[in-house]
This record gives C-alpha cells, sequence and structure tokens, in this order.
C-alpha cells in the first residue's frame, strides 16, 4: 500500500494531512505548500502571465497547469482544490474572473471580465444540515480552443463550449453549446451558427 493510500484509507491521519496543507480559517493551502511543494507539482509555462492581485487556490493534489503566453490578470481567482484546472497556450483570463475546477480552458480562449466558472456543486437535499457541510459534486467544465466568453457570464458544472463559439455578456451557460456557435441569454440559447457553405453566421 502507497503512503497516498495509507492516507487515505485513515481517517485520523487523513484530517491530520489535511490540516497540515490546508488551514481552517483561511480558503488555499498554507505557504509552505505554495513555496516548496506546488511548484513541483503544477505546470506553469515561464511564458506565462500572472499577475500580482491574480489568486490561486491551488492545491498539490490536483493538476494545475498554465500553457505557453497565457494570462491571468488581477482579482482571478483559480480553486483546483475539488478539481483539475487546465489553461491552454496563449489563453486569456480577464480581471475578475473565478474558475472553480474541474475546467479546461482550450489554447487561443479570450474571458473577458467578471466570469464564473464552477464545475462544483454544493449537496443540499438534507434540510437539517448546513448546505455548506453537505457532500459537494463536481462535473468537468471544458471549454474548446478559440472561444470568447463574454463579460459577467457564468458557465455551470458539467458544461463543453465547442471550438470557435462565442458566449455573449451577462449569459448563463447551462447546456453544451455545439462548435461554432454563438450563444446568449439566461437560460443562454443558440443566437447564431456558423455554415460552412455559405461561410456565413446564420440564425437558426
Amino acid at each position: 500500500m502507497s503512503l497516498v493510500e495509507k492516507i487515505k484509507s485513515n481517517p485520523g491521519l487523513k484530517k491530520f494531512v489535511y490540516w497540515l496543507i490546508v488551514p481552517e480559517s483561511a480558503p488555499g493551502c498554507r505557504l509552505w505548500v505554495r513555496l516548496f511543494l506546488n511548484p513541483f507539482v503544477h505546470k506553469v509555462s515561464r511564458k506565462a502571465i500572472i499577475r500580482n492581485y491574480a489568486r490561486l487556490d491551488t492545491a498539490p493534489w490536483n493538476k494545475f497547469s498554465v500553457g505557453k503566453k497565457a494570462v491571468i490578470e488581477d482579482f482571478c481567482c483559480v480553486n483546483n482544490m475539488v478539481g483539475d484546472v487546465h489553461i491552454g497556450d496563449n489563453a486569456h483570463l480577464g480581471l475578475s474572473n473565478t474558475l472553480i475546477g474541474p475546467v479546461s480552458i482550450g489554447n487561443n480562449t479570450i474571458l473577458a471580465q467578471n466570469i464564473v466558472l464552477s464545475g462544483l456543486n454544493h449537496g443540499y437535499a438534507d434540510p437539517d444540515i448546513p448546505i455548506k457541510d453537505q457532500k459537494e459534486t463536481t462535473a468537468p467544465i471544458i471549454v474548446e480552443e478559440d472561444c470568447w466568453i463574454g463579460a459577467n457570464s457564468v458557465v455551470v458544472a458539467g458544461v463543453t463550449i465547442g471550438k470557435h463559439s462565442i458566449v455573449a455578456g451577462g449569459s448563463v451557460v447551462t447546456k453544451n453549446v455545439p462548435a461554432y456557435t454563438i450563444v446568449g441569454g439566461n437560460p443562454a440559447k443558440v443566437l447564431k451558427q456558423y455554415n460552412p457553405l455559405t461561410k456565413i453566421w446564420e440564425k437558426p
């Protein structure tokens, strides 16, 4: 049995190790984890730009990667505590975006400002237990390459946005978006799709 398996199989030891890594009073990992462990576990390109006021709540037990020439702007929050987060080459996360894994952002994708992509949901089934203490569920969000998500949009858990698609500003995306499609609204609906025969973006 590996060390990780031993820790997972022993509730007391698991709780202690978790306490060593994550403080009770604050989100994210302890400073020693961020400085001395995460850099050896996560794959962040030297050519990526992560602004000084971006907040990375990243844990070593899940994957976190940032590709070449990707940019994470100030006041973004990226959290992989419950699921992997991958940000592709030349992707751009605008000011004040929130990514909670599992989330994958494709190459050359643009996220404008104040966008939320959360692969996490809290349980609520038992009214006698506070929602924050109920079991969490996750479903991956996948944004394929060369997409553009407008400001103030929300993408919920389990949604895939296809290649070269656009989400209009202020939209709430609750269903998969096909490739080469423009969606908008709350909930988001198809507004236009690219016709490769006419080479025109057409209304459905």
